[in-house]
């Protein structure tokens, strides 16, 4: 790791953050994720497109396959981040996979509660399998809560009969609204940006009053994860929500889907938004031979 690099980046999140308090209305908040996470000059332009009334966009250059997607879910605690602060990523995961991706807009809290997310990325699937692609064909990719939404919406699939996408890619997913996991106390000192206060917190907005943090459409780790196609499950060794990837992986092992489960050393939360970081390059390329190898682009 070139801890330079890293540190700048970690110094860079955190004087945004520090600047927020109680009064910090949620706009604001979302306006400086936008400044902060705005894509590189170089990435490919979106395409916007309404997916089932969700508003959606294809990213990725021309030339990627068109018979192949990836379905890409942004993070930001169901409150912030959007395709914008997400097309870099996006738009590096679509071009190692070799197809474009489609990056779904999903409302989000406190607008917009749970069920909300979990309604417009089973619409948006459905979209695209109304596009001529077929399940088999279809791939999921997301970083924090969008990694969570990812396999909340394999399991609402699941419970609806029906057929799953090929694969999954989930970068420091956010599957446990309890923050129940051992690692919310021996990472603390470690972890850059994230509490167990911030965490809960954070679900009570997106699960609203009288919401239920067990349900495993909002928590997943609390699901029947049996059937899951492949997983790729990655997390930063400093974070906090370890626990949400390693307790997720090991459920779904024990339920005999395929987990794989890399926890990266020296790294923090959703560190592959981080282009700069030789890690975040090593690690969408394994995400995209993860994901083309299950879509059949890859041997």
């Amino acid at each position: 790791m070139s801890e330079s690099a890293a540190d700048a980046v970690i110094a860079r999140i955190r004087a945004v953050y520090a600047r927020w308090g109680r009064a910090t209305g949620i706009d604001e908040m979302r306006g400086d994720w936008e400044t902060l996470h705005a894509p590189d000059e170089s990435a490919p332009p979106a395409e916007p497109v309404m997916a089932n009334g969700v508003a959606a966009a294809w990213i990725g250059r021309g030339g990627l396959r068109r018979d192949r997607a990836v379905l890409f879910f942004h993070g930001g605690g169901f409150q912030m981040g959007s395709i914008e602060t997400h097309r870099g990523l996006a738009a590096a995961i679509a071009e190692r996979a070799g197809c474009r991706a489609l990056s779904v807009g999903y409302r989000r809290a406190p607008e917009h509660r749970f069920p909300a997310p979990v309604e417009d990325a089973l619409a948006a699937f459905e979209w695209l399998l109304a596009q001529g692609l077929a399940a088999r064909h279809v791939a999921l990719a997301g970083d924090s809560a969008g990694g969570g939404l990812a396999v909340a919406l394999m399991l609402a699939l699941k419970a609806r009969g029906r057929a799953l996408p090929a694969a999954a890619a989930l970068m420091s997913p956010w599957t446990d609204m309890e923050a129940s996991g051992e690692s919310f106390s021996s990472r603390a000192a470690a972890d850059p940006f994230h509490q167990r206060a911030t965490i809960q917190a954070l679900a009570r907005t997106y699960l609203g009053r009288g919401g239920d943090p067990r349900d495993p459409l909002a928590s997943p780790i609390r699901g029947d994860l049996s059937g899951l196609p492949p997983l790729l499950i990655q997390v930063g060794e400093r974070e906090t929500v370890l626990d949400d990837a390693r307790i997720l992986a090991e459920r779904a092992r024990a339920a005999g889907a395929d987990a794989a489960l890399e926890i990266w050393p020296g790294m923090f939360h959703a560190f592959q938004l981080y282009p700069e970081l030789a890690e975040a390059r090593a690690a969408i390329a394994a995400i995209g031979a993860h994901l083309a190898r299950h879509l059949g682009l890859r041997d």
